[in-house]
């Protein structure tokens, strides 16, 4: 496994196959992370908001991202560690390390408002415990809590920042964020998925995706070309991502996600939460329409397993 804080690349936030009993399918796991090495993804994020982290305790979590950090090899993998309680987060955060994970990536605490000062605090008491380059976490639809300008400079100068991944609804935050980073030496890693192309015009190190897990092979060619700039034409893959994007969104993210797992052929595993059988019908309806667009663009399919709901 690669030790060194990525700098750059595409990274899937790992969609994690378990069973009824929350327990991974280790074999259904094991394969879909080969098959994203085999297309080019540089590495993954286990247990971020994609891998349904708040659903698993901590022993849970632990085995989770040793299970990972030994199928992805030699894939980068950087471990969320992020949580309510800093006693939770911390203890992750040590445990990545025994791991020799190159970094964690995480979020300011959710459900409570807190100040900016404390948001800093909480980032910098898990820094000191995982002794590891830290991805802050921006994603304020979820947490509740928006990570502002300030306290990642703040951050930066104090703690051993690796990069930022950017979430959510606030598009334009990217390109302040992108200014910070240059001056501070750190990469911003996007999760707009449907608008890479703009994020790399703009100056972002990479993405940090939920789509990643079923059309890797669209997001890396936009990297290449978009960011590395290699020789070649994404018109293609960009305007089928944004196809993709209305037909995700009919659900919910993070179940949202499952779906398109399934539609592209691989065991999704069971839902990590109940949902109602009005929603069960409308995952139903995207793995149908998403595997239809897949046939029609010619990507090949895995070895089609039904999803359990």
């Amino acid at each position: 496994m690669k030790t060194s804080f990525p700098q750059e690349g595409v990274f899937a936030a790992l969609a994690i196959p378990t069973d009824a009993k929350r327990r991974v399918l280790k074999r259904a796991l094991a394969t879909h992370l080969a098959w994203l090495r085999e297309k080019g993804v540089n590495g993954v994020l286990a247990l971020g908001s994609t891998g349904d982290f708040v659903r698993f305790n901590l022993e849970e979590r632990k085995a989770i991202l040793e299970t990972i950090a030994e199928l992805a090899a030699p894939m980068t993998v950087l471990a969320n560690i992020s949580d309510v309680d800093i006693r939770i987060t911390t203890e992750l955060g040590r445990f990545a390390r025994r791991l020799k994970l190159p970094g964690v990536a995480v979020m300011p605490p959710s459900f409570f408002p807190v100040l900016p000062a404390d948001q800093l605090a909480f980032f910098e008491t898990a820094a000191e415990a995982a002794q590891l380059p830290v991805m802050l976490y921006n994603f304020p639809e979820l947490t509740g809590n928006r990570i502002g300008i300030e306290t990642i400079a703040k951050f930066a100068d104090r703690q051993r920042m690796g990069g930022i991944k950017q979430s959510g609804g606030e598009f334009a935050y990217h390109q302040e964020l992108i200014a910070l980073g240059r001056e501070k030496k750190f990469g911003v890693f996007s999760g707009a998925d449907t608008r890479l192309s703009e994020v790399f015009s703009m100056g972002a190190a990479g993405c940090i995706g939920g789509l990643v897990n079923f059309v890797p092979e669209y997001m890396v060619e936009i990297f290449r070309i978009h960011k590395l700039g290699q020789a070649g034409d994404a018109t293609t893959a960009i305007t089928r991502m944004k196809e993709i994007g209305p037909i995700i969104d009919q659900l919910t993210f993070p179940i949202n996600v499952p779906a398109g797992v399934e539609a592209r052929g691989f065991e999704a595993g069971v839902l990590k939460t109940v949902i109602s059988r009005e929603s069960e019908k409308t995952y139903a309806k995207i793995v149908k329409e998403l595997r239809a667009k897949f046939r029609a663009w010619k990507l090949p399919l895995g070895e089609t397993k039904k999803g359990k709901r």
